[in-house]
């Protein structure tokens, strides 16, 4: 049976990218003591491996896709093609970010007070080329761990990734500068898109994922509704959105369905019952394929 090798993700994305593919279709289980998570889809051979080294390794062809962070693609400089962009993290389906920070109490109020400093981060190279570009010379230097606890004591400033800010403000630090955003990457390599069946398969998991994306924050609702209520109805329901009608074997009668924010549902359904809706029903989406 043909394989395609995919690098997924291991560490801070690991659970969020397991749930993003039991939506997408495709159960992942992944044991403590293995790198190699069982998949039902027998297509898949999956690994483990760290964000920072996936582009690395599907640019040498190790694997043939792989979903890892825009920041590592940059950080690396790995030369691969990406597919599709995911925009989820974490803790949530946002972008994060890379900021240069110090500590609250620092008289360092921007980049250019940087110049001859220490500065500490895992985007090392990213750094080097942005202090280059601010045409400010400092001492980047790796840091292995811990990189918050560092700043004011063993450093001057750091460059750290956050999602929300919540940790550092709790080791009182201040962003000075925002370098970039950043969100996940599904990437693959030219030897991969050369071969027609990895080309599809990669394609196929590419649309289910931004499938199981496109639900977030959206729920399919469905109802009843009597001919002659048919137009009270539709100026309950948000002007942009297009439901699908279907006539009912009662030839007074139709089901109306349509997918729609998730916040925007608890506010209309009292209204609905109100216009004459009956039978109303809100379900959970898995994918919506546009």
């Amino acid at each position: 049976m043909k394989k395609l090798k995919l690098g997924f993700p291991k560490g801070s994305l690991q659970d969020a990218t397991v749930e993003l593919f039991r939506k997408a279709g495709t159960k992942i289980s992944v044991s403590s003591r293995s790198y190699y998570p069982i998949s039902d889809d027998d297509e898949l051979e999956i690994m483990l491996v760290r964000s920072q080294e996936t582009a690395k390794y599907v640019q040498d062809g190790f694997f043939d896709a792989g979903l890892t962070g825009f920041d590592w693609i940059c950080e690396s400089g790995a030369k691969v093609k990406e597919v599709c962009e995911l925009n989820y993290a974490k803790s949530g389906f946002r972008s994060v970010k890379w900021v240069l920070a110090v500590p609250e109490d620092s008289k360092i109020k921007s980049i250019k007070d940087l110049e001859g400093k220490r500065v500490a981060t895992e985007l090392v190279n990213y750094t080097k080329r942005y202090f280059a570009k601010n045409k400010i010379k400092a001492n980047i230097e790796f840091s292995w761990g811990a990189t918050e606890a560092k700043a004011g004591r063993l450093v001057d400033a750091i460059v750290e990734l956050t999602e929300t800010g919540s940790s550092l403000r709790a080791n009182k630090l201040r962003v000075i500068d925002e370098m970039f955003s950043s969100t996940t990457r599904f990437i693959t390599n030219d030897k991969a898109l050369n071969d027609s069946w990895k080309k599809e398969k990669i394609e196929n998991v590419a649309m289910l994922l931004k499938g199981a994306l496109a639900t977030e924050g959206m729920v399919g609702l469905k109802m009843n509704v009597p001919l002659e209520f048919l137009k009270k109805i539709m100026v309950v329901l948000p002007a942009h959105k297009k439901p699908t009608i279907s006539q009912l074997s009662d030839s007074k009668w139709v089901a109306l369905e349509i997918i729609i924010e998730e916040q925007t549902v608890k506010k209309i359904i009292p209204a609905l019952k109100r216009s004459g809706a009956t039978d109303i029903i809100e379900y959970p989406l898995n994918k919506i394929i546009y």
